[in-house]
């Protein structure tokens, strides 16, 4: 029961005392039943101070909400006016007949005192529920109101950038009536165009009813920089297009699959955008086209702030133009550098005017040198600098790609600020930033990445510190959502100046073993003149004849992949790296050593998939033999692991011919010590391994396990591993007795030991007597059915628990077809609507229970009679017991056989859309028991279907929910441990869903004051339990 579920019956309860006052009122004139009638009122009373007992314990977390704690507060004073009023009633009115003839002639002539008590109760009574029914009535016109009110859309602004003259100017002409829908913003690169546009656009217009957004397109979003090539162009553009969708909700996620044809994508945005009214900020644009694009547009109040540095934009482009010229940037440069350099007016020194003027009072280079001073008041310091500053943009390197003729100067002015304020850094810094020039700058770096080319350099302790002058420096920026860095346009052009260092620091001049580490990274994340040089040095590495340098290179690959921020990147990086290893895979099993034939192992079961083994021949009878007689021989768990993982995979995509050389040869006295209870790491490729050989060897690989001791350890997980191990547990040893595998240590007595879930999945393998057929009577069964048919309600119910024990036999064939051939099952389904929500929980038990037993065929069965959405609508309902029954039913019918043909109509039928919705209810109950159907679909779903989840915001959902406690403590991590459970994913797709997980996790609860222990919760999840989420440190 939800808190507002305890005030609806709060409500009826006092409704009941109206009823029980009038009866009271009748007393007056007939006091022999005033006893009974105060009684009545008494009890009623006493179910109200229970209900409000009951309700300040269970959701006592939740009393911070004004209304809740009013409408208690409320019910506390009603039961403390009743109390008194039913006493003194109660005092008057007497037993005694004899008192109660003397009151009558009293109350004749003085008047009813009953009646005036049982005037002020029901007085009260009613006050309190007027008062609930106006609440009501208030809060669903503010609804009302609120659903009609449009969403606004903001612009988060930068801090430490005055606010200019221009600013107001800029909004003065978008108050205007429309002369030009654009706003062209034009200047050098980092003279605060992006700045002042956000300033503009994060208090926009009131005109602009829908708010403003902000889409950012930069360099990498030009023809230039897709070396003259129309496709992929227009492919970026597409892109950047379909994130601005998702921006304004038109839709939930830019899918994998989708179609990035530009003209399509541009009819989609004509679409969004119809009757909006919004102000778009288009940040840093390179071509006239995407303005032309945007302008185009019609039937919508759309106004449009763009900024640019290309002189061929400004030049053609039909807008309102306005350019920022030094004397804008002159008022509030010493602002700028105030803010940066953490000094009062008073502080600082007179011979700061000379700097400002040598920086050309550009707020960039006043930024960084400001943060260069930082603190620093002496001025002879600020002279140095100037000086300083003066050599550096005059030995600075001219900028490789495209700028302006205006901005040679300009540029080379931010280069001798970007040199001074290195010289300022200690070496470290100096040297991992000029490393930074491998990488490529388009979108953010991972900081596992950046901790990878730190690794080449000095011991990994000190890296915090080293990366973090750099970002105090304005030479890296730290995203806030997530663990990761970017830079600005004008340092990146900085750094293509240094790309050859880079190349020397990181693949030349460093040892084998660093470059090792290093390059598979730079393979991911490189730019791509280093991704050529870099795939070069990982094909020569691991031909090399140095073992040790192809084992790093190996579990670097490894880490790298694992570093993917999707699905598709996971996927493009995979077929590289596929092809690189591949060829050298089988040299590596048969000829290598124990740690390099451990190294491919893992790599291998990571990367390929079920074609490429065939394709790189490592059905090689001698990589096969290598494999098991290095399985024989080892006792380090990690190798042990990779290769049992490895050889179950072999079988699993191989031949008969290699089943029959693994089966017998395989160690499976040694899968018992790597399911032991201290042994958690190992649990994921253990299971992997273990599934392999039983889809491989069926049921002889099953009793080659059984026998050795294999379903004990599986029994023991039960009893005491964590939740995800027990799941993949019985996962497992379902699969072993369906497979008509022996029980082994699986009796009646063991199954007692288990968890409630352990049993229900496993009880029917122990408990069925394989010698015996059920047999039941046609005409007793018949008549069971002609009862619920027919029968009236009790008949309906009592016929059902006779049907029970059938039921329970439905995976026999004689029964499974005589279920199959009745209307039983169609008279279930259309129950499911019965009036009675008695008859609808028990048709729903009942449902679960066939589904349970007879599997597969009675699922078709249902599909037919769309019992899977008359199930998700009754979990829609208000009532928690036929919530509890649906939810129950679909869960046991999702994770029994057939249950991927569940799943399959509940995504077909847009039923996830209905429960993902769901989550953004007022019933408590609903979004509970929504959340773990949801929770189901992920443990059970494919990647394609989690991927829907996602693009649903159900992972934002959840963080909403996680937010307000209670029921939904941990409803994050129990969503990551489904991922955990999902036998559908690979150890890399899980590892990469997870990541992605964890940040939507960090923009969605960023500003919460529970985001630190939200977030530090998912993130401790995200990194337990998976094998291949080893460190991506280079090992010294």
């Amino acid at each position: 029961m939800d808190a507002l579920q305890v005030i609806t019956s709060a409500t009826q309860i006092v409704s009941s005392m109206v009823g029980a006052l009038n009866a009271l009122e009748q007393s007056s004139r007939d006091l022999d039943e005033a006893p009974r009638r105060i009684r009545n009122l008494e009890e009623l009373v006493s179910d109200l101070e229970n209900l409000a007992r009951y309700i300040k314990q269970k959701h006592g977390h939740r009393l911070h909400n004004p209304r809740l704690e009013h409408q208690i507060n409320s019910l506390a004073g009603l039961i403390e006016q009743l109390r008194p009023k039913i006493r003194k009633t109660r005092n008057i009115l007497s037993k005694s007949k004899v008192k109660n003839m003397a009151k009558v002639v009293w109350f004749a002539v003085s008047g009813d005192p009953v009646s005036r008590l049982v005037d002020a109760i029901r007085a009260d009574l009613s006050r309190w529920l007027e008062f609930q029914k106006i609440s009501e009535n208030v809060e669903q016109a503010i609804e009302s109101t609120a659903d009609n009110v449009p969403f606004l859309l903001k612009v988060n602004v930068d801090r430490g950038f005055p606010v200019s003259n221009k600013c107001h100017y800029i909004q003065q002409l978008l108050e205007q009536a429309v002369t030009h829908r654009v706003i062209l913003i034009v200047g050098l690169s980092g003279i605060g165009k992006s700045f002042l546009a956000r300033q503009v656009a994060s208090k926009p217009p009131k005109k602009f009813v829908h708010g403003a957004v902000e889409l950012g397109f930069g360099q990498s979003c030009s023809r230039a920089a897709c070396n003259g090539s129309k496709t992929e162009y227009h492919k970026r553009l597409a892109k950047r297009i379909c994130r601005l969708l998702v921006q304004i909700g038109f839709i939930k996620k830019i899918k994998e699959d989708m179609n990035m044809d530009l003209e399509e994508i541009c009819c989609m945005l004509q679409t969004a955008l119809v009757g909006k009214s919004i102000l778009l900020l288009l940040d840093d644009v390179w071509e006239q086209d995407i303005v032309e694009r945007f302008t185009k547009l019609y039937d919508n109040d759309c106004r449009y702030l763009v900024t640019t540095r290309n002189e061929g934009v400004y030049e053609i482009t039909e807008a309102e133009k306005i350019e920022i010229c030094k004397n804008d940037i002159k008022a509030i440069s010493k602002e700028i550098l105030l803010y940066h350099s953490l000094l009062t007016n008073e502080e600082l020194p007179a011979v700061a005017e000379e700097l400002l003027d040598r920086c050309g009072h550009h707020p960039l280079t006043v930024a960084v040198m400001g943060k260069a001073l930082r603190k620093e008041a002496r001025a002879e310091k600020w002279e140095k600098a100037i000086d300083n500053l003066s050599t550096y943009a005059t030995c600075a390197p001219g900028p490789i790609s495209y700028v302006n003729e205006k901005e040679t100067e300009n540029t080379l002015t931010i280069f001798g600020s970007f040199e001074f304020s290195l010289q300022a850094m200690p070496e470290n810094s100096q040297r991992l930033f000029i490393t930074l020039a491998a990488i490529s700058w388009t979108e953010p770096v991972p900081e596992v990445c950046l901790e990878v080319l730190w690794s080449v350099l000095g011991p990994d302790s000190v890296f915090p510190l080293v990366v973090c002058k750099l970002v105090e420096g304005s030479l890296l920026i730290k995203t806030d959502t997530n663990p990761g860095y970017l830079v600005h346009d004008m340092v990146a052009l900085y750094l293509e100046s240094k790309t050859s260092d880079a190349i020397e620091i990181l693949l030349i001049g460093s040892s084998n073993e660093a470059a090792a580490a290093v390059a598979p990274w730079l393979l991911v994340f490189g730019a791509e003149k280093i991704k050529i040089v870099a795939e070069e040095k990982v094909k020569s590495l691991i031909s090399s004849s140095h073992k040790r340098q192809a084992v790093i290179a190996l579990e670097s690959i490894s880490q790298a992949l694992m570093a993917s921020k999707s699905i598709s990147e996971l996927e493009a990086s995979r077929k590289r790296f596929s092809s690189i290893v591949g060829p050298k895979v089988t040299e590596f099993i048969s000829a290598g050593s124990p740690s390099i034939i451990a190294a491919s192992a893992k790599l291998v079961t990571i990367l390929f998939l079920k074609e490429d083994y065939n394709e790189y021949a490592l059905e090689n009878t001698e990589a096969i033999d290598k494999l098991l007689e290095l399985l024989k021989n080892c006792n380090d768990p990690p190798t042990q692991t990779s290769i049992f993982a490895l050889v179950g995979k072999l079988a699993e995509h191989g031949s008969y011919r290699t089943i029959n050389k693994v089966l017998p040869n395989i160690p499976m006295n040694r899968l018992p010590e790597l399911l032991s209870a201290n042994a958690d790491e190992w649990y994921d490729s253990v299971f992997m391994t273990i599934m392999s050989l039983t889809k491989a060897g069926k049921l002889e690989a099953v009793q080659m396990m059984v026998s050795s001791g294999v379903d004990r350890s599986l029994i023991d997980l039960l009893e005491n591993g964590n939740e995800v191990a027990q799941h993949h547990a019985i996962v497992i040893l379902k699969a072993f007795y369906e497979m008509g595998g022996p029980l082994g240590y699986l009796q009646r007595g063991t199954l007692k030991l288990l968890p409630w879930h352990a049993r229900l999945s496993l009880e029917r393998f122990v408990l069925s007597d394989g010698s015996t057929i059920l047999s039941p009577k046609p005409q007793t069964f018949e008549d069971y059915v002609d009862k619920i048919l027919h029968g009236d309600t009790e008949r309906v119910m009592e016929a059902m628990q006779d049907l029970i024990p059938i039921i329970e036999n439905a995976g026999d064939p004689r029964v499974r077809d005589m279920i199959l051939q009745s209307p039983l099952i169609e008279r279930l389904a259309v129950m499911l609507n019965n009036e009675r929500n008695r008859v609808r929980s028990e048709s729903a038990f009942m449902l679960m229970k066939v589904a349970c037993s007879g599997g597969e065929p009675f699922i078709r069965k249902f599909l037919e009679c769309n019992v899977v959405p008359e199930l998700v609508k009754m979990m829609q309902c208000h009532v928690a017991e036929l919530q509890d029954s649906a939810y129950t039913a679909l869960h046991q019918m999702a994770l029994g056989g057939g249950g991927s043909l569940v799943l399959d109509q509940i995504f077909k039928m847009g039923l996830v859309e209905k429960l993902a919705y769901s989550l953004d209810g007022k019933c408590v109950k609903t979004k509970e028991v929504n959340m773990h159907l949801i929770l189901d679909l992920v443990e059970m779903g494919s990647k394609r279907c989690i991927e829907r989840t996602f693009s649903l915001q159900v992972v934002e959902k959840l963080v909403c929910l996680e937010k307000a406690g209670g029921s939904f403590n941990s409803v994050l991590v129990n969503f990551l441990k489904s991922l955990d459970k999902c036998k559908n994913l690979s150890v890399a797709e899980r590892r990469v869903l997870k990541q992605q997980v964890v940040r939507k996790v960090r923009v969605s609860a960023k500003g919460h004051k529970l985001e630190v222990s939200i977030v530090a919760a998912v993130e401790e999840c995200a990194s337990e339990g998976s094998w291949g989420a080893s460190s991506s440190k280079l090992k010294r």
